[in-house]
């Protein structure tokens, strides 16, 4: 049979016939589009050797935004035709969880318990859900990479106010009071431009606005639920601070300190506003703004000029810190989310799907992938957190993350009540802080009403 394909082959070849092409298995993978050039290198370089390991199968890739890709992903779903695999950023926010309990994911325990011994601390908390089909709790996703919040500003613009790094407060009302009070009115006075001092999302698409204000209501110790998913948000202690965080938050608005059009910011808009100079800080889930100034430096499409100028930005102007202390005075406690990817139970390939993944998840594929964000990224397994990329200190912003994952840290809601990925696709937070911000009503009438709709999601 081999011999005759050859023939036929050459045959059709002499005769200027196209030989037909050799049947080759698809694997269909929707992944998250990365922030800058690097990230997605990194997993084109995976797919690559993906696929020079497996000859025969391709891997048919689609790249889409943060929110449209999870939006396709739901899309997909329901309508019963989703890819193989999925790994869109928002999915552990939003919808892993839930479509876990609909049984709409692949049982993948036996890629993820083997590996159990090589994750970080309640890293695999986020992926080992409960299937309501099935009646048992399994690894129904693979932990891929971290992320926590943290806080960027542009050092020139602050000594260009007049203020130095070392005046920043690290207590919780002096630090945003900074900011708004002092360094904003200074700046326009110098300058004679209209800047803000803070980019600070309220988008009701944005996730980035749900971390942001969940960070809040963390630093004013609300808790939302307790470890067996029940809600107690409504006790008294939990709601006087919740109310506490939402007047908070939107105070910064109240106040003139964000851009008007944050009411309406999609996840890449406060890096946007920060990268053209319109705010002086911003607090932002990973560290892809200082990072996207260190993939430019890299990028040979980019001038001579342009390199330098992006390498003196990530070295010396744009700075990364955590926040700052609790309003109570104690250590600040940083909000964990670990990125998951799935493999579906409807995909047409799923055997390959789960392949791949498991390809991904080998030390020697998923530490490059995850270096490849240039930091943006945070690890999930010990070996790649102990890495000097992490740990030699030559790196400013990747100093103060790995110093962040080290400190006290929690889970988010959705690991204890898978229904919380609900109010977060809902973003009942967001909704809570427009309606002080817009309608004008009371932060205790807004929180009240939070409350009562998250007891109808999740109660």
């Amino acid at each position: 049979m081999k011999r005759f394909t050859r023939i036929a082959v050459a045959v059709a070849a002499a005769a200027g016939i196209a030989a037909p092409a050799m049947a080759q298995e698809k694997v269909t993978v929707w992944f998250t589009k990365g922030f800058y050039k690097a990230e997605d290198d990194a997993l084109y370089e995976v797919i690559k050797k993906y696929e020079a390991k497996n000859p025969g199968v391709k891997v048919d890739l689609s790249l889409y935004g943060t929110e449209d890709c999870n939006t396709k992903s739901v899309g997909a779903v329901d309508s019963g035709t989703p890819p193989d695999v999925g790994f869109c950023t928002t999915y552990d926010f939003r919808v892993t969880g839930k479509w876990a309990f609909e049984g709409k994911l692949e049982d993948v325990t036996d890629i993820v318990a083997p590996l159990s011994d090589k994750f970080l601390p309640t890293t695999t908390s986020t992926t080992y859900l409960y299937n309501d089909k099935a009646k048992r709790k399994a690894y129904y996703a693979m932990p891929i990479q971290r992320q926590t919040m943290h806080f960027n500003y542009w050092k020139d613009m602050l000594e260009e106010a007049g203020f130095k790094e070392n005046q920043i407060p690290n207590t919780w009302n002096e630090f945003w009071g900074f900011w708004c009070d002092k360094v904003q009115p200074a700046y326009r006075k110098k300058t004679g431009k209209r800047i803000f001092a803070i980019g600070h999302p309220m988008g009701v698409a944005a996730s980035d606005t749900f971390y942001s204000f969940l960070t809040f209501a963390a630093a004013h110790n609300a808790q939302i639920v307790d470890e067996n998913g029940k809600v107690v948000l409504d006790q008294p202690k939990n709601r006087q601070a919740m109310i506490n965080a939402v007047k908070d938050y939107a105070s910064i608005a109240e106040k003139g300190c964000t851009p008007p059009s944050s009411v309406n910011w999609l996840d890449p808009d406060n890096n946007v506003a920060f990268h053209n100079k319109q705010t002086i800080g911003t607090h932002n889930a990973t560290i892809s703004i200082a990072a996207k100034w260190l993939d430019d430096a890299k990028n040979q499409s980019l001038t001579a000029e342009q390199r330098a100028t992006a390498d003196k930005n990530y070295k010396e102007n744009v700075r990364t810190i955590g926040f700052p202390k609790k309003p109570d005075g104690s250590t600040m406690t940083h909000l964990v989310a670990v990125k998951t990817a799935v493999v579906f139970a409807d995909g047409k390939n799923k055997r390959r799907g789960k392949e791949f993944l498991a390809f991904l998840m080998q030390d020697e594929n998923l530490t490059p992938f995850v270096e490849g964000s240039l930091g943006r990224w945070y690890p999930v397994t010990k070996g790649g957190a102990t890495r000097p990329f992490w740990t030699d200190g030559s790196d400013f912003h990747r100093a103060k993350v790995y110093g962040q994952f080290n400190e006290y840290t929690q889970p988010f809601q959705f690991v204890y009540n898978y229904k919380f990925t609900i109010v977060n696709s809902e973003n009942v937070w967001a909704k809570a802080i427009q309606r002080v911000v817009n309608d004008k009503v009371k932060p205790e009438q807004a929180t009240d009403e939070m409350i009562a709709r998250i007891k109808q999601l999740a109660g």
